[in-house]
Formats: C-alpha cells, structure tokens, sequence
C-alpha cells in the first residue's frame, strides 16, 4: 500500500510499503512494518501516540520491546525521539496531512453524547451499497469470531467434530436462559456414550435429565420412575458426575421452551440421526437441513411440560424458527469452521444459506430499522449485532465502514 507524498518531520520521503500486524498486547502498535524513508527500505515496528512526548510519558526510552521501531506515528510532534545510539526515530505527524473538512466530520462523530450510536443522526444519509458491502463483511468476521470457539473445542476433544456439534447443539437447545447450563450437561458427558445409546431414546433421554438434576424428586410417574431406573444404571455403568453442571432454569421461560421439553427434543434428534455432524456438512439446502430437525419430543411430553402436572395434548415438534436459531447459531458457524480447518472456502455458499433466514428480532436490530431498515435476513442482522458490540460501543468509527463514508464525506 503506497502513501503519496508523505513526508517525515526531517522532511524525508516515506512510503508505506506494508503496515506490519497490528499488535493489540503490550509492545509497540504494529509489528514487522516495511517502509520506504528516503528511498531506504526498513522493516521493523511502529508505535502511535498523540503526541511525540507521549514516548516519554509511557517509559518506552527504557523499554527493550521500542529498540526495533522505525517510525513513531503522532498527531502533534513536540519532541524529537532519538534511539540509544542517538540516531533520531523517524516522525510522521498526520496533522500536515489531514483534510480540515475531514478533521470536522469526526471531531463532530466522536462528539456525539447521549446517543445510542455516534454516528445516528447521519446513519440514514449512508450509501445502500456501502452499508450492504460492510454488513457482509462483518457477518463473515463474526463467523471468524465464532470459528475460534469451535477450535477451542475441537482441540478439548482431540478433534472431534462430532463432540464439539453435540455442545454446541446443546447450548443452543437451552437458548439464551439454559445454554450454559445445557452446555455443562453436555460437556459432563463423554461423546463416546452417547454414540453408544443412539438409536435408544429412553436411554438419552434418562442420561440428559439425570445429570440437568430433573430426576431426584419423589415421583411415582411410570415414565419418571423408568427414566430413574435407566439413569442409575447409567450413573454407574459410565462413572457419571454432575457435580460441575449448572443448575438449570425454568423462570420466565414459555412452556414450549422449558428444559424438560428441549431436553426431549434433543434426545430424539440424537435417537434418530447417526453421524449427524457429517450429514450436516453434506447438506447444502435449507429445506434438508429444516427437514434433518424437524424432530419431536417422546410421547410422554405430549401431554406434559414438567412431570408432575398433566397439559393440554399438543405436538412439541422443533418450529422452524427454532431451527433457524439453530442454523444461525450452531449449523453455519460449524460449516464455517470445518472448510477453514480443511483450506476450503464456501463462504458464497454460506452467504447464500443465512440470506433464507428471515431477520432475527431484538432491540439492536430494531433501533438500526428505526434509523433505516437495513435487516432484511439474518446475515443482516448478524452482522448488525456485530457491528454494535465490536465498532459503536467501542467508538472504532474510524474502522467502519459506514463511520469512514462519514467521515471523508464533502
């Protein structure tokens, strides 16, 4: 990347060849730079301050990490800085190369108080494409974000791809309310085990509601006692512990989303389908997929949501938008993961897949369409989710896309 007519403080010539890596630990900004200073190629390191004097200010004179910088980047520079043989560190100060326009727009971006996100008054004005490109973007940089979960996953289950689908599958069937606790269930449970008693549901079935705790109370319910029976056989056989499982929650919940009724379900979908992980990433269709988890619960739970009072009879099969959360959550990220661990790139694939998701709905996705309706799919409102957590709430306007069309605007 070549800068024009950038200059150094002694007047030299400079070209950025490479920015380097951005370091975000201790040490100087950026790493393994490549610059151009009067026609001199260097490579080495690059710290930014506001001011030259800030080197000071942080004791970087006497820091061994700075011995290897070879251009200090500041706003104002008050003071030279000079190496431990005294040679002088080159100085670019950006305040001789920033437009006064663009200085104005985001001193009043970053002025902004009191306000969901700095840049609401202007966010409707932003081009369509430019939103639409960046959106795009963030959603594949939160796949990227969620890829590392899964390889932090993969490595505890010596690459096991089939283990890490079944925790993440079982986060996501407890929803924002149990997933952690569903996820201590699943991570109290030796994926080997459950390979075992696939094809037997009441076997599941007994072992996900043992160790979530649902089988200590004094029930004398034909199905609880068989599920009992059938736990403490397993307890034993498979030296069964869940004293690490976070307790489970039934509070404020709908009745369709209690854990008795989820835990069924994900019992059934285990009960039915083998090698679930590698029909998963052999789908490509969202009808396939929609149709791999339209799954119900045990006979037991249509008249039932917790075991001790009898409901209304009703069918507790998985509803496509739970399924969706599914995809959105668990489905695509595990694609995602898999293709990179492989070398491959699908994202045009994956793109195509969360655009049929219909748009998620909560307050962030709502106050964005309130400023202009720009969530038309879950990749949009993924993407906004991302946009808001990691750019608006950590004012990085300058690394958005939509802060930087502001900020350069005439």
């Amino acid at each position: 990347m070549a800068v024009i007519n950038l200059k150094t403080t002694q007047h030299e010539g400079l070209e950025i060849v490479s920015v380097g890596q951005h370091n975000s630990n201790s040490g100087p900004d950026f790493f393994n730079a490549q610059l151009k200073i009067a026609d001199q190629l260097w490579a080495g390191n690059v710290e930014i301050h506001i001011k030259s004097s800030d080197w000071f200010v942080h004791n970087h004179e006497t820091d061994k990490a700075y011995d290897n910088v070879i251009l200090h980047v500041v706003w104002d520079h008050d003071t030279e800085i000079f190496r431990k043989d005294n040679s002088i560190i080159p100085t670019l100060e950006l305040k001789e190369f920033v437009d006064k326009k663009v200085l104005h727009n985001y001193n009043k971006l970053l002025s902004s108080k009191n306000k969901w996100i700095n840049c609401e008054a202007d966010f409707a004005e932003v081009d369509n494409f430019i939103i639409d490109s960046w959106l795009e973007r963030l959603y594949i940089e939160r796949l990227e974000r969620k890829s590392q979960i899964i390889e932090a996953l993969l490595l505890d289950s010596k690459n096991n791809w089939e283990a890490v689908l079944f925790k993440m599958l079982a986060k996501n069937f407890g929803l924002k309310v149990n997933g952690d606790a569903f996820f201590s269930i699943a991570s109290s449970i030796d994926y080997a085990n459950i390979r075992k008693l696939q094809t037997n549901q009441i076997a599941l079935e007994a072992l996900f509601f043992g160790q979530a705790g649902l089988l200590v109370e004094d029930i004398q319910e034909p199905y609880f006692l068989e599920l009992l029976n059938e736990y403490q056989f397993l307890k034993q056989k498979f030296q069964l512990s869940n004293n690490e499982v976070i307790p489970i929650q039934f509070f404020r919940l709908r009745p369709q989303n209690f854990p008795t009724i989820r835990l069924s379900q994900l019992a059934t979908l285990y009960g039915k389908q083998t090698n679930l992980f590698s029909k998963i990433i052999e789908i490509k269709s969202q009808k396939e997929l929609y149709n791999l988890f339209q799954v119900s619960t045990s006979s037991f739970w249509e008249l039932h949501y917790t075991f001790g009072k009898e409901s209304k009879p009703s069918s507790k099969k998985i509803a496509k938008s739970f399924i969706d959360l599914l995809l959105i959550n668990t489905i695509i990220p595990i694609k995602f993961a898999y293709a990179r661990y492989q070398g491959r790139d699908i994202n045009d694939e994956l793109l195509e897949l969360i655009q049929q998701i219909p748009s998620e709905k909560n307050n962030i996705i709502s106050a964005f369409n309130s400023l202009k309706k720009v969530s038309h799919s879950a990749l949009q409102s993924q993407a906004l989710i991302q946009l808001k957590t990691e750019y608006c709430d950590k004012n990085k306007c300058v690394q958005c896309a939509i802060g930087n069309a502001l900020i350069i605007k005439e």
